[in-house]
């Protein structure tokens, strides 16, 4: 197992291009199943995600070429198996989106229920509403479901909660049933857009990108694409929360801002202070300080969930006490327990909510990653805390952020991966 040994307290300059985002490329790689040309998808993150999903692929006759590197040619020109392998599933809650594809190729799909990182069990009854809606039926055994489609056709479908992956396996299915499909309480955030494009793209028509009501007609044959995969405003988040805890200076290149609106805003809330210019994000050394009111995530255009881990640790250097809630999932917040062990002033008021008070010394310890988010904040908190830390189970970090020891180690931090 290996494990970061990090040195903190150094201030984190230079510049700085973001990964490609870890939500859409997994969703793209499932929107190649959807054509029998080759799909060609540039600046994909390299993470083990996309590996996992790659080999997945690669299980049920898929042709996968570039696993590891940033640039993708996926080619689903026969599908022999539609019986997703129990043990890759397991470890990628993802896979849930090849669901949509398949039922459009091949009819059916057999699959357990998709594990990844353990934030509480997420339920996937949206996912089926959408199948059923589109002339579906699914069967559950325990934790195994048998879909098929029996009368495939377009649809009204209103989701009863605004689910990214239920809305993406919409997308994807409607995308092959000729007709239009109206899409209501839809998930918007830009990964949901970037679905929409390489869609439009293969051939389907599309309206309604960035809000909550998506329409789309779909064909009965669509193309291959050629896609580059859009920066990861998320992982453009954690850089310059990074940067903001270190007294840092940094430039962050290649972002798209309109992504960044309500990061950047909660971010000057706590008094961190920045600059746009064109593609560029740079960071400034800030005074830090604990914004009024309560920061909360919400679906987007609000805060976003992956974030929130991150935020907490830019809340204990921030001069107040700040107010943290996090809704969506029961277990996120579980890791300031670390935190309060690195000497971070926290009271945890409920699974969803916690009391930050700051700003605090953090002090260097042996820990441990949970999840991926909670693994990179725990890796930022170390990097401002005083002396030397270690962070085991490193591949959950793995999962979601590229090289993350590399590209930090370009800004000056003192980080080391260890066998």
């Amino acid at each position: 197992m290996a494990k970061f040994i990090i040195s903190g307290g150094r201030q984190l300059k230079g510049e700085i291009r973001p990964q490609g985002n870890k939500n859409s490329v997994l969703k793209i790689m499932a929107a190649a199943l959807l054509t029998h040309e080759e799909c060609l998808i540039e600046n994909a993150p390299k993470i083990s995600d996309v590996l996992a999903l790659g080999e997945i692929l690669k299980e049920i006759g898929v042709r996968v070429e570039g696993l590891g590197t940033d640039i993708l040619r996926i080619q689903a020109r026969d599908i022999k198996n539609t019986v997703l392998p129990p043990e890759l599933v397991a470890k990628l809650r993802a896979s849930v989106v090849l669901m949509g594809p398949l039922l459009a190729r091949n009819g059916e799909v057999s699959f357990r229920h998709p594990g990844g990182c353990v934030l509480g069990r997420r339920a996937i009854g949206t996912h089926f509403d959408v199948v059923r809606s589109l002339g579906g039926e699914v069967e559950a055994q325990g934790e195994n479901y048998y879909a098929k489609m029996r009368k495939p056709g377009p649809a009204s479908i209103f989701l009863d909660e605004v689910s990214v992956t239920a809305t993406e396996n919409a997308l994807l299915l409607a995308s092959s049933i000729n007709g239009e499909t109206e899409i209501r309480d839809a998930a918007c955030e830009p990964h949901v857009q970037e679905l929409c494009d390489v869609l439009e793209e293969m051939g389907a028509k599309v309206s309604g990108q960035g809000s909550n009501l998506l329409k789309i007609t779909g064909v009965q044959k669509l193309k291959g694409f050629h896609h580059r995969i859009w920066p990861d405003h998320i992982d453009v988040g954690t850089l310059a929360i990074a940067a903001a805890v270190t007294a840092g200076q940094i430039e962050i290149k290649e972002i798209r801002p309109q992504d960044l609106e309500m990061i950047l805003l909660y971010l000057s809330r706590f008094g961190v202070q920045f600059k746009i210019k064109g593609s560029t994000l740079s960071m400034l050394p800030s005074k830090l300080v604990a914004p009024l009111g309560k920061i909360q995530t919400r679906p987007w255009p609000g805060f976003p969930t992956d974030l929130m881990s991150a935020l907490i640790i830019l809340a204990t250097q921030a001069q107040g006490t700040t107010l943290c809630h996090d809704w969506m999932y029961e277990s996120r917040l579980f890791f300031v327990d670390s935190l309060i062990t690195m000497g971070a002033n926290i009271t945890i008021c409920d699974p969803h909510r916690v009391l930050v008070n700051g700003p605090t010394v953090l002090r260097a310890k042996n820990l441990s990653s949970p999840d991926i988010r909670a693994g990179v904040a725990l890796l930022v908190a170390a990097l401002c805390a005083k002396g030397e830390s270690v962070i085991d189970n490193i591949e959950m970090i793995d999962r979601g952020y590229e090289k993350i020891d590399e590209r930090l180690a370009l800004l000056g931090a003192d980080i080391k991966r260890v066998s």
